[in-house]
């Protein structure tokens, strides 16, 4: 399976992702969680915290995966959180954690983040952790997450960067391309998932270049936070 990020065809790697994804997500929190160190978890705290000024009610979480981030959504206190993925077998994971915990308030159903299915300004916040980078068409998702945003609602997305300085850029890439995907091979069916996570990263316009999409797109007060000289980015935006 084909499932390098330069696919010539948006619905092609769509379909790609989900397969890919529905194949790891046995394992995929063991492996997040893992292979960040358990680093990930921070970030996602980090994602939250920078909304609670904005103490939204209802919270959408695109690319939600098995439902880390929705989760962390709930020290926020909203009335309800959506979350939604194109992956069934992530979505069946999050599913068993939500009922197990007893969560009422978050509610997991199939989506794709090109076609979100609820109407204009319906949520508080949008929120995405390391998910927009799979979008078979980034600026499309990102102008349907503005729609259903209401006026002055913010967007939070996470993503996995590039760091710029030696040594840390040097030690980031030969852990990306070259221990991940043999560790992820150890411990997943499917050859392919975490070569296309450095391949995927690498072809994703981090920084300043995803700010300026931001602002294409039609979001308002665009900014940045990088992460642990930047493996990571959270970006915040108005609508």
């Amino acid at each position: 399976m084909d499932v390098r990020p330069d696919i010539k065809s948006s619905e092609s790697k769509k379909k790609q992702v989900e397969h890919m994804f529905d194949s790891i997500s046995p394992k995929y929190d063991f492996l997040n969680h893992t292979l960040s160190l358990g680093i990930d978890k921070i970030w996602r705290q980090k994602t939250i915290d920078a909304l609670k000024d904005l103490q939204p009610k209802k919270i959408l979480d695109v690319a939600t995966g098995t439902g880390d981030l929705a989760i962390e959504a709930l020290r926020l206190n909203p009335d309800s959180i959506i979350g939604i993925d194109i992956s069934e077998g992530m979505l069946a994971i999050g599913k068993l954690k939500i009922e197990k915990a007893g969560l009422s308030k978050i509610k997991l159903e199939k989506g794709d983040s090109e076609s979100i299915n609820y109407p204009d300004s319906e949520f508080d916040a949008v929120t995405v952790a390391f998910g927009v980078r799979n979008f078979g068409n980034l600026e499309k998702g990102l102008s349907e997450m503005l729609r259903v945003l209401r006026k002055d609602g913010q967007v939070a997305i996470l993503e996995f960067s590039k760091p710029k300085a030696f040594p840390f850029k040097q030690g980031y890439a030969f852990y990306f391309n070259i221990i991940l995907p043999l560790i992820g091979k150890l411990f997943s069916k499917n050859n392919n998932a975490y070569t296309y996570l450095p391949q995927s990263v690498n072809a994703f316009p981090d920084g300043d270049m995803f700010i300026n999409i931001l602002t294409k797109c039609g979001y308002r007060k665009c900014k940045q936070q990088r992460f642990m000289f930047g493996i990571c980015t959270l970006y915040l935006a108005v609508k």
